[in-house]
């Protein structure tokens, strides 16, 4: 027996280290596939037609061609990513200052933006605006729009930025309505006063997110909303609210478990403003009832809020109706000016089949060009060596280069037909 005992003895130890070892090789595995350590990094996927632009972007913005480096340790991972975006913001974000401006809309909205003066002299010497449009319940003190803002100040841009209606919580509505997914009317009304009280500025349009609807939406509704625009950039938007409303209830890249949480920071919006959308003394859209509003403390997703209370601001009958008419998808192919749409191919929120519509559009028209880096989440794009991410992120370089590049295209442009003039005017 005691023989047996000590031959069975030494061989114990050496159980337990395989144990160990198998538990730490499996805490690897989870932590490589969750992080998601095995994707390379590489210059983003490139979409476009051959043109005389689309050669000359190349050339002018190296982002476009160079890999995008994400911070070693987390950044190849599109929920962390995305959640250091939606917690955080922006490491080390700047404060700009600003003036915060009133609009008065026709039916008693008041809209605010804030109007940042550039910070230098512009790379061609001339007048520009970026007029901004920010994520879902953004505005303009939210650190990624600070961020960009002093960024693109430094660059010689003077900034615009849309305050959502009802987004700032220090700022009361004035009339029955808050901002919603495709309504123009306020970033419209921004734009006009840009445009009146700076006649010589040219525009460069920009969307962030449910921003980058609006925008692009915005741009297609009229030919007009599209004089003295140099280009537009959409950053992180779906194309297609009828079509993302499907993907957007699948646990699959815990979509749902993001809708839960968005729906709840909008809740707490609508709720913040229940007096004046819902109060016995205001004249409320006529289909908004007392049990809209019961409905949406039980809401647990974006489409049921949508479905309740935002489409009836805008007298829709049906969620279908509302997401189908306040989608930029069919404004898109009446934007002449040159349109950058960016994604990320691991943004949790965008699933990959809405990314078909920027693709078959880029395909087909010559001032398009879709950009598609492996990585950066959404709204997230950090740059960083390993573990400690930049002030600046990929996304606030790219859109800033893509505007200096298209500012320079113009330029010379309008050189070359005014040496043909000149030439035309002596024969």
């Amino acid at each position: 027996f005691n023989m047996s005992v000590m031959l069975e003895t030494p061989e114990l130890p050496a159980v337990f280290d395989g144990v160990k070892l198998a538990a730490v090789a499996a805490v690897l595995y989870v932590i490589v596939r969750c992080l998601n350590l095995k994707s390379p990094t590489a210059p983003p996927e490139l979409i476009y037609q051959d043109s005389a632009l689309s050669r000359f972007l190349l050339k002018s913005c190296p982002l476009l061609t160079k890999e995008y480096i994400p911070p070693l340790i987390w950044g190849k991972s599109g929920h962390i990513q995305t959640a250091l975006y939606g917690k955080m913001g922006r490491v080390r974000s700047p404060h700009p200052y600003g003036h915060r401006k009133y609009l008065t809309m026709p039916d008693g909205a008041t809209a605010t933006f804030d109007l940042f003066e550039p910070q230098s002299d512009h790379c061609i010497g001339e007048d520009v605006t970026m007029v901004i449009c920010p994520g879902i319940a953004n505005h303009s003190e939210k650190q990624y729009i600070r961020t960009f803002v002093d960024y693109a100040q430094k660059n010689g841009y003077r900034c615009a930025v849309l305050n959502h209606l009802g987004a700032l919580p220090n700022i009361e509505l004035t009339s029955p309505r808050m901002f919603t997914y495709g309504c123009t009317w306020e970033f419209s009304a921004m734009v006009n006063y840009i445009k009146k009280t700076y006649p010589q500025t040219q525009l460069v349009v920009v969307g962030f997110s449910l921003g980058g609807n609006i925008v692009c939406k915005y741009l297609g509704e009229s030919q007009v909303n599209q004089e003295r625009v140099m280009c537009c950039v959409s950053v992180c938007q779906g194309y297609s609210a009828l079509r993302a409303q499907e993907t957007f209830m699948q646990w699959d890249q815990c979509r749902r478990f993001y809708n839960f949480l968005m729906a709840d920071n909008m809740k707490k919006i609508i709720l913040s403003h229940r007096q004046v959308l819902f109060g016995d003394n205001v004249k409320k859209p006529q289909s908004l009832s007392d049990a809209d509003l019961s409905k949406l403390y039980t809401a647990t997703s974006l489409m049921q809020i949508d479905d309740n209370v935002m489409r009836k601001f805008h007298g829709y009958s049906s969620l279908k109706e509302y997401y189908e008419e306040e989608s930029c998808l069919h404004y898109l192919h009446r934007i002449y000016v040159p349109l950058l749409l960016v994604n990320a191919a691991d943004d949790p929120l965008v699933h990959e089949s809405l990314l078909s519509i920027p693709r078959a559009l880029s395909e087909k028209r010559e001032n398009v060009m879709h950009v598609l880096p492996l990585h950066g989440g959404h709204l997230g794009f950090f740059e960083g060596s390993v573990l400690f991410p930049e002030p600046l992120t990929w996304m606030d370089k790219l859109v800033v280069q893509y505007a200096n590049a298209i500012c320079q295209w113009e330029k010379t442009k309008s050189h070359c037909s005014d040496t043909e003039q000149a030439v035309s005017g002596q024969e």
